[in-house]
């Protein structure tokens, strides 16, 4: 592994492809050897119990995460290898490690019997990790759009395509899985396998670990938020963000406010409060510190607090009512999401961090012809839009802490205790912080802007 750092921190160290010549080539990456082995983050097959009778909140990542040394996987068609400089935490690494809603090992047992390619990905442990940032080491059969030595980050659906069904979408594609937890070998680890269609160019301006944390939860935000599969956000729309600080909400908070919506934010904590008006948000609701709640007991809701809150709301945008509301929290915030939607408006819906079981009133959405929308991740061109606006300093990154791989499960307790702010990072080759920017120039211009960000 030292001698592909090597070469990393030498390419690293020249000017881009745009302002000068290479000297570390594509056929000088593609020459370096391989190790047999690498780190991994994984969860075991044989420990999915280990949490049997606890409460969600009460089981922790840190147990079941290892850091394990891993053979190689065996490169097929269309897809790379990728040395990982960094990557981050996702929830759907917390719900891997919790072994919810089911274990992962499903998906990869399921995966196994689509045929040889597929066997690779049934193996006693999963290794986790949905986002990275890296360089190309190899790439198999009919690639051609990447090369070793290309500075990348990954998008993290993986599909198979021999369906008509994915072609309008990908993400409709029978057989399209989440790359790191619904297939083997992902970010969080030294090296990764992924489909070529995985790749887009890592922006220029970011370090490594500031490249790797937008991925799943960027994407994820702009196809629900503004793409056409989604919302379909247009200027002067309100839009309530629930979770606005966090590694999802971050993202659609900053999709509003470059859109020329007007987010209406909800927050947990006055700090949380805090890290919305540095993104520039102004419509702010502490809904711990106003006192919200939904639900009267674990069977019933209050119909009355959905009322309190839709005028709070009102208070905020002029009388106005939200014409989408950005879903991810799901039971816990259902009923109130349906309510607070203007007539003719849309409720679009991804995850369901506090539960899956959603529970409204449907008289609030027949009668005043709202829109329930379901999304899940991103197709390969959302995910490029997404990545582009990045590249263009027009969205940033949102990372408040980074941790190195061995400290892999305690990243991912702070997700699962949401004591995070944006998203959670985690060095994996790179030695350190601060490592990887190749545009200098275009980082000064927007270096307030990503240090504010930096700093949620």
């Amino acid at each position: 592994m030292k001698e592909i750092l090597d070469a990393i921190q030498a390419q690293s160290a020249q000017p881009t492809a745009r302002n000068g010549t290479a000297t570390v080539t594509a056929a000088d990456f593609a020459a370096l050897p391989l190790p047999d082995g690498y780190r991994a983050v994984t969860v075991h097959k044989d420990e999915t119990e280990m949490f049997a009778g606890l409460a969600t909140h009460d089981k922790d990542p840190r147990k079941s995460l290892h850091v394990d040394e891993v053979p190689l996987p065996e490169l097929g068609p269309g897809e790379a290898l990728v040395a990982v400089m960094a990557s981050s935490v996702n929830y759907n690494s917390v719900w891997t490690a919790l072994f919810e809603p089911l274990p992962t090992f499903a998906f990869l047992e399921r995966y196994g019997r689509m045929g040889e390619l597929g066997k690779r990905h049934d193996l006693p442990y999963h290794v986790i990790g949905s986002d990275l940032a890296g360089v190309v080491l190899r790439t198999g059969p009919g690639v051609s759009a990447w090369q070793p030595g290309d500075e990348v980050v990954a998008h993290c659906l993986s599909v198979e395509l021999e369906s008509s069904d994915g072609h309008n979408d990908t993400m409709l594609d029978p057989e399209q899985r989440i790359w790191g937890f619904e297939t083997n070998f992902g970010g969080l680890a030294d090296i990764a396998l992924v489909k070529s269609n995985q790749l887009m160019p890592k922006p220029h301006h970011l370090t490594w670990e500031e490249a790797a944390a937008p991925g799943l939860v960027n994407s994820t935000a702009y196809r629900q938020l503004v793409s056409r599969n989604g919302a379909g956000m247009k200027q002067g729309d309100n839009v309530l963000i629930w979770g606005a600080s966090g590694g999802l909400g971050s993202y659609a908070t900053q999709f509003a406010l470059a859109g020329g919506a007007t987010p209406i934010c909800v927050v947990s904590s006055p700090h949380k409060a805090e890290v919305c008006r540095a993104m520039g948000a102004e419509a702010i609701i502490d809904r711990n510190a106003e006192g919200y709640a939904f639900w009267a007991d674990e069977g019933n809701q209050d119909p009355r607090e959905w009322k309190r809150f839709g005028k709070r709301i009102r208070e905020l945008t002029g009388g106005e009512d939200v014409d989408i509301v950005f879903e991810h929290p799901g039971r816990e915030t259902f009923g109130a999401s349906v309510y607070v939607t203007r007539k003719g408006g849309t409720i679009v819906t991804c995850a369901s961090t506090s539960g899956y079981r959603h529970e409204y009133d449907n008289r609030y959405l027949w009668m005043s012809l709202k829109r329930i929308i379901g999304s899940h991740f991103a197709n390969y061109r959302e995910a490029w839009e997404a990545n582009r606006l990045i590249s263009k300093g027009r969205i940033h990154p949102t990372l408040s802490k980074v941790y190195p791989l061995a400290e892999t499960g305690q990243a991912a307790q702070d997700v699962h205790g949401n004591v995070h702010q944006g998203k959670v990072g985690v060095l994996c080759l790179a030695p350190e912080e601060g490592l990887g920017v190749r545009d200098p120039g275009m980082r000064a211009r927007h270096i307030d802007a990503i240090n504010r960000f930096r700093t949620v």
